[in-house]
């Protein structure tokens, strides 16, 4: 087996917060009875949830040969032959027995969108989903902000002073490393919260129902300086409504949390209250690995206020 993907499900199944939020939101969605679909079943774990909290039965779609071989197993060593059944495939191609009444996945990626768990799911809900059935999560908004860091990643790399880290201690100038950096996105868990330099602002907002989402094309976002200071880099974070009162953010980062924050480092400058942050937001296209989220790329220019 693949040790990165064991790896990757060993982190995912130690984020406490994920499973806290996704049991409460399926004891809120499944009733006595219901029979559910686990998209991405992965190590089954939304699956048992699901049987704990009533489900008569769950269909388990998993594309990964590898991964699905890993559930057949914890399926036999959890005797739930009768209450789950193993589908390996592509979900968007599957036409179970029977019309499910709940709907659950985990696809969201560092930034979002990446596994395209919007259009996934609602093909499947069209296929299976009896009328009047619950997803979960029904809502994935990803937003960006403007940012400036508290001493830690991208914002280490800047003019030297006694109180920063590398200033403190060497007295040595190394932003000469932003010359060298060639643009591209960075994964990052913050350890210091770091100053939002504007308000969030959506680049997509999915409704996650029986309809197509709307194709995504690149979009343009503009970001208003409501705050002075330097700007270091725009940082991109999902929020996941998965039912009423139930939600899950990869933003602030917390103890355990698989997801890092998505982050574009840019060179540092000094913006002002009204100065506006351009930005045009390149996912991949189809024919590279949509998936990667380090494959998706921003072109930002800053457009300065009339002073």
């Amino acid at each position: 087996m693949d040790q990165r993907l064991l790896l990757m499900h060993q982190v995912m199944l130690a984020d406490a917060p994920r499973l806290r939020a996704y049991d409460a939101a399926l004891e809120a969605a499944v009733q006595p009875d219901d029979v559910v679909i686990d998209v991405g079943a992965g190590t089954l774990v939304l699956s048992m949830m699901a049987l704990r909290h009533g489900a008569r039965h769950v269909y388990a779609i998993e594309a990964d040969p590898t991964m699905a071989a890993v559930a057949e197993r914890i399926a036999a060593d959890n005797d739930l032959k009768g209450k789950l059944t193993l589908v390996q495939g592509d979900a968007r191609a599957a036409n179970l027995p029977e019309k499910a009444d709940v709907i659950v996945s985990e696809m969201m990626g560092n930034l979002g969108p990446e596994e395209e768990m919007a259009t996934v799911v609602s093909s499947v809900a069209r296929r299976n989903l009896r009328h009047g059935g619950r997803i979960v999560p029904r809502r994935l908004v990803t937003e960006l902000a403007a940012i400036e860091f508290d001493n830690e990643g991208w914002g280490l790399w800047r003019d030297a002073t006694p109180d920063d880290p590398i200033g403190g201690v060497l007295s040595y100038r190394l932003d000469a490393l932003q010359e060298f950096a060639e643009p591209g996105a960075q994964l990052h868990f913050f350890q210091r919260e770091p100053t939002f330099l504007s308000s969030p602002e959506p680049i997509s907002d999915d409704i996650i129902t029986t309809e197509r989402p709307r194709k995504r094309a690149p979009s343009t976002t503009k970001l208003t300086i409501n705050r002075p200071g330097t700007l270091q880099a725009i940082m991109g974070y999902f929020t996941a409504e998965l039912t009423d009162g139930v939600s899950l953010s990869n933003y602030p980062s917390y103890p355990g949390c698989n997801w890092a924050v998505w982050v574009w480092p840019l060179r540092h400058g000094a913006v002002r209250e009204g100065d506006e942050v351009v930005v045009d937001v390149l996912p991949p296209s189809r024919r590279t690995q949509a998936r990667e989220p380090t494959d998706w790329r921003l072109d930002c220019r800053v457009v300065r206020a009339r002073r």
